[in-house]
């Protein structure tokens, strides 16, 4: 039987740091409000466009696996805030890559889309269809987010991650998964203003709001996290006490504290980074997937444990068996182009306009 091992990983992370002082200037919060309910004390605010992130993260995945982007014969972006919708954003970043021979494909299940990408590219590979894969997560969030709200603002910021998937023989990479989907609770997350079901005619329609149900959401996405990462280890036959490291999606340390209970996880298990990047929806977990191997906290054959949820209300799980290589075989020199903006200078268009309209 063939798996799909993960051979490469990486991230890219803008520079524009925006901080919960920064917020303080122009919202009614605070630090400790912010902290207290979320556990997120920054985040990122991207300069340029999602693809230049993304190619940046693939570039770094693609040297830790040492694969030249003419190998790869797909590629799979998770994100709901991509470049365009035409021509799809997987194959901008195709071409911005050089990856000739692969096929370009865009996935939008929210903060769920790297875990369902990678249920994809794994179960492809397994079924013989594709030999090497790159699954890209990430978010330009921050750009699509309405600034007079601080029940949500706070929340969500911009970084993306990558890993590459090949085929090898081995019984490693992601062994087993559960996704799935709340449909009856799809509301309790949704971005408004964008799509056909809004009219281009509407003076509203330059706006884009959001409903945001944090009770409803919390209590669901512990529930499915938990119910889908029990599924998953009943289906490899291991347990709890099995897993190495939990790399959940980080959405609000809250969540992350009622997962690991639930789960009977000891702290030190769960990889925890929301404090620094906020929520960054589909690029949580490749982020900190790529900072749990910098920081050494992965091993050789080591479990891996994903969780997710997200708008639909998507939810997933994934356990990963670790290969041989947790030391990129070598490094890019990728980077963003220059930023000379502070966060706030970049987002103040933003600001402006939502405040404005608020107050309207």
């Amino acid at each position: 039987m063939q798996f799909a091992q993960i051979t490469g990983w990486g991230k890219c992370i803008p520079p524009a740091v925006l901080s919960n002082a920064d917020l303080e200037t122009f919202m009614d919060t605070s630090d400790e409000w912010i902290t207290s309910r979320t556990g997120i004390r920054e985040r990122r605010i991207c300069h340029c466009n999602f693809s230049d992130m993304a190619v940046v993260a693939a570039r770094h995945a693609l040297a830790a696996a040492d694969l030249d982007p003419g190998e790869l014969d797909l590629i799979l972006v998770g994100s709901l805030t991509v470049d365009s919708l035409c021509p799809n954003t997987a194959s901008i970043i195709q071409d911005a890559l050089g990856a000739r021979h692969a096929a370009a494909i865009d996935l939008n299940t929210a903060c769920t889309g790297f875990l369902y990408g990678l249920h994809i590219g794994s179960n492809l590979i397994k079924a013989g269809a594709h030999s090497k894969i790159l699954v890209i997560g990430g978010e330009y969030i921050s750009h699509y987010m309405d600034w007079s709200r601080r029940d949500v603002a706070v929340l969500f910021g911009d970084a993306c991650g990558a890993v590459v998937l090949e085929a090898c023989q081995e019984e490693t990479g992601l062994l087993a998964a559960s996704i799935g989907c709340e449909a009856d609770a799809k509301y309790a997350i949704q971005i408004t203003n964008l799509g056909s079901s809004y009219s281009r005619l509407d003076k509203e329609f330059l706006y884009v709001g959001w409903n945001f149900d944090g009770q409803e959401v919390f209590r669901r996405a512990v529930k499915s996290m938990a119910q889908a990462c029990q599924d998953v280890l009943e289906k490899t036959g291991l347990g709890v006490q099995d897993v190495d490291l939990v790399v959940p999606h980080q959405a609000n340390k809250r969540i992350l504290d009622a997962l690991a209970r639930r789960l009977d996880i000891p702290e030190e298990k769960v990889m925890v980074n929301v404090h620094k990047y906020g929520n960054t929806s589909a690029g949580t977990i490749p982020v900190a997937l790529t900072e749990a191997l910098e920081e050494q906290r992965i091993k050789p054959r080591d479990y891996v444990l994903m969780a997710s949820f997200g708008a639909g209300l998507t939810w997933g799980a994934g356990l990963v068996k670790w290969g041989d290589g947790v030391v990129p075989l070598k490094t890019s020199d990728a980077t963003l182009p220059p930023c000379d903006q502070t966060a706030l200078e970049i987002l103040e268009p933003h600001i402006r306009r939502y405040l404005a309209h608020r107050s309207a």
